[in-house]
């Protein structure tokens, strides 16, 4: 490992292995039933110097955008770096798109599947956004067994072909996903793109799109789910990026969108103009299908503020580890331990409800109780994760002070990804309106939620009195709408502090429920009470190589 010049700077984080540094993750992923060697070996290719360089290099070489080759001719392609082939390769061989459907897959298999996602954002998140996507879209093209029959056997398979090529002569393929429109945003009623049938009509028939879509990520997908309107109404539709013919479908590439964050990862505006599409699932009901493969990649944006949240404190409390002030090492200065052992209890107890939500995800394909516990439990996860990951990093960088701030140091990459994902697949609005849903149409998802909770809060009276007030909240339709925030922030915390009781490191557990759950807490991280043990929560943060 190279030194510095000077060698109070410290010295790179990496190479180190992610799994293993973590100090709650191998415990939870056990308890879920996820595969310990398999992550403890991902956790060391990923930690290499050489992935963590692949990140750096697909974010500084931003995707172009070619409209025309050099003879005019409409090609509609995206040019991306090496780098970014090379981290989308890897997450491919891994499985991590697939790994959830393959053959015998296992018991903890989607946990593990979620695990290895965990692990390789903490180094680059955007070439995800496929892998995600491409994970997610089985259960909605299930619904037309004719077209899945096609591509299913292309994204069970763990190998990267990056041409564009029907799907007949690739190994492998990345599906995509194009919902918002820029009259509706969220609003997806609200679309304009229209689909008419070039034969018979319904489901499993190709139509021809006219329309546009303002948000696709990853563009250079082998096919799209989409939605537009048919005779019946809304309806969800595969859109290949190469004919049957073996001719490029007809979309238009407008502009790739200048982003703020997540700069490896092509977000592009698209047009279809006699876009040939082939309806899946029944005509008029696109929405409840494409929402099959929506609600998966939530899962996945929750898991990515957790692993911003881990990298960035890992980071964090490296340099402070490292570096002297003042007359000694800055672990060691109580106001940062304070800092740092207020970043560790959020990650720790953002680590446990994310791997606790993929247990539930995994088994609610045979267990009820667990459908209905995910069913409220994954808008409450991914509201919460995804929002506190930013003032999570943004502390994490003030720690390393200037150099925090650079673009030689990850954080500021850390930094621009982590609003994305409270943004992704459902703002803060729409998943708090999504919470109340769940809870008005399946009233058992409460009861689920609320009742695991309760057998944590036997042993804690405090949470036993918030639990209490949360059934009186849900109970007061007064409070309508306007309280949907406050609610699910109240369910976030007081989860956080049950799975803490349960399964957390006691003084870790005694910080946060005093803090977050208890109100013995300032308005900015690094409040914690100070007889706390804030020098051994802080110990805890530092990565063990």
């Amino acid at each position: 490992m190279a030194k510095s010049e000077s060698d109070n700077l410290g010295t790179p984080l990496e190479p180190y292995n992610l799994f293993l540094s973590d100090p709650v993750l191998p415990a939870a992923i056990k308890r879920e039933g996820g595969d310990i060697d398999l992550l403890t070996k991902f956790g060391a290719q990923v930690g290499t110097e050489e992935i963590f360089e692949w990140g750096r290099l697909a974010n500084r070489n931003s995707p172009i955008l070619h409209t025309h080759d050099r003879f005019g001719t409409r090609i509609d392609e995206v040019e991306y770096h090496p780098a970014y082939h090379s981290l989308l390769k890897m997450s491919v061989e891994n499985g991590i798109h697939s790994m959830r459907y393959e053959q015998d897959p296992g018991e903890g298999a989607y946990v593990t599947r979620n695990g290895l996602m965990g692990l390789i954002t903490q180094v680059e998140m955007g070439h995800c956004c496929p892998i995600s996507m491409t994970s997610a879209v089985l259960p909605a093209l299930k619904h037309q067994p004719e077209i899945a029959s096609v591509w299913e056997p292309k994204i069970v398979t763990r190998e990267y072909d990056p041409r564009l090529v029907h799907p007949d002569h690739k190994s492998g393929v990345l599906i995509g996903m194009g919902m918002t429109e820029k009259q509706g945003g969220s609003d997806v009623r609200a679309n304009e793109t229209t689909a008419a049938p070039t034969g018979l009509k319904g489901p499993g028939n190709e139509h021809l799109l006219n329309g546009h879509k303002w948000f696709t990520s990853a563009p250079m997908c082998d096919a799209f789910l989409v939605l537009a309107y048919a005779a019946r109404g809304m309806s969800c539709f595969l859109v290949p990026r190469v004919l049957p013919s073996g001719d490029k479908n007809p979309m238009h590439f407008v502009r790739l969108k200048d982003k703020l964050g997540n700069r490896s990862n092509a977000s592009s505006e698209l047009e279809f103009i006699n876009t040939s599409g082939w309806m899946v699932g029944e005509e008029g009901k696109g929405i409840p299908t494409i929402l099959e493969m929506v609600n998966s990649t939530r899962l996945d944006v929750a898991n990515w503020g957790v692993s911003l949240m881990r990298q960035s404190v890992a980071q964090a409390a490296w340099a402070v580890s490292h570096r002297s002030a003042f007359g000694s090492l800055l672990i060691n200065k109580p106001l940062m331990q304070n800092v740092i052992a207020d970043l560790e209890i959020e990650v720790e107890a953002a680590t446990l409800m994310i791997t606790r939500l993929s247990g539930a995800h995994e088994r609610s394909t045979i267990d009820p109780e667990e459908a209905a516990f995910a069913r409220l439990a994954t808008p409450v996860a991914k509201y919460w994760l995804t929002k506190q990951s930013t003032p999570v990093v943004r502390e994490a960088l003030e720690c390393l002070g200037g150099n925090g701030y650079v673009e030689d140091s990850i954080l500021p990459r850390l930094y621009r990804e982590a609003p994305l994902n409270a943004i992704w697949e459902g703002s803060g609005n729409v998943i708090a309106l999504d919470m109340n849903r769940a809870v008005a149409k399946s009233p058992e998802s409460l009861e689920a939620f609320l009742a695991e909770l309760e057998c944590s809060a036997g042993s804690h009276p405090p949470l036993k009195s918030e639990l209490d007030l949360i059934r009186q909240q849900f109970n007061d339709v007064k409070a309508g709408e306007a309280n949907s925030r406050r609610l699910i922030e109240r369910l976030a915390v007081a989860w956080s502090s049950a799975l803490l009781i349960a399964h957390g490191n006691q003084s870790v557990t005694d910080a946060y429920l005093r803090s977050r759950l208890g109100g013995d807490h300032g308005s900015q991280l690094g409040t914690l009470p100070t007889d706390c043990d804030l020098a051994g929560i802080a110990q805890r943060a530092i990565p063990s190589l």
